[in-house]
């Protein structure tokens, strides 16, 4: 396989930089807790995110990936949970093993960088500030930046006008079938780490470019 070579790298943020399940989880239990309701618990959560907040609470109170609750109940709960996770954003969660290597790769290498992920802005600041990270973005690109969010392709084509860059010469970094479908749309190349947040399917039935399991792989597939 020949070497990549893009003229920018774009990277999602939880399930591909972050294992931000364990604060999410927590406030998840928590706010049911209030509710009177049984905790979920960590394995059933690492199910469910990726698709924002609002879609974590439904499928939290429903119990289902494609639940949708009494409107009434998720009225009452989410702001429980905005509250919860406001004070909870990066108690527990992680940068996975290898990525602050691989950041420097890339930034050492020259590529210029920017993060794109579904979370708010409101949390994804301070993640990416308290995880020593914030640094390594010319552009930070949160859920609610623009109209649209992954899977459509406008935060990644949004990007690529920023940094002047056609989206053929782009590269998106993330885990999910939303990062693949965005990618796609977009025209750019897909990489996609084995190890984050797809509802428990495999990535490769998404069919990315590649499949990492460490970001720390950059180096031998990126030229420097």
């Amino acid at each position: 396989m020949s070497l990549l070579q893009p003229k920018m790298i774009l990277i999602d943020l939880d399930g591909t930089l972050v294992d931000s399940v364990p604060d999410l989880a927590y406030c998840v239990d928590a706010m049911l807790a209030r509710l009177g309701r049984p905790a979920r618990g960590e394995a059933a959560v690492r199910t469910w995110v990726g698709n924002g907040v609002e879609r974590l609470v439904r499928r939290a109170l429903s119990g289902r990936l494609d639940g949708e609750p009494d409107e009434a109940d998720y009225q009452r709960a989410y702001p429980i949970f905005l509250e919860l996770y406001a004070e909870n954003t990066c108690n527990r969660s992680a940068l996975y093993p290898g990525v602050r290597e691989g950041l420097e790769f890339l930034r050492e290498a020259g590529y210029p960088l920017g993060c794109v992920t579904n979370k708010a802005a409101r949390f994804t600041e301070p993640l990416l500030q308290q995880l020593g990270i914030r640094d390594f973005f010319s552009i930070v690109i949160s859920g609610d930046s623009l109209p649209r969010q992954k899977p459509d392709p406008l935060p990644l084509i949004h990007a690529a006008g920023h940094f002047g860059v056609k989206p053929e010469e782009s590269l998106m970094i993330g885990d999910s079938v939303s990062d693949v479908t965005a990618a796609r749309a977009a025209g750019f190349r897909i990489i996609c780490t084995s190890y984050g947040y797809n509802h428990g399917i495999d990535i490769r039935e998404s069919d990315p470019d590649i499949v990492i399991d460490s970001f720390i792989e950059l180096r031998g597939l990126l030229v420097s």
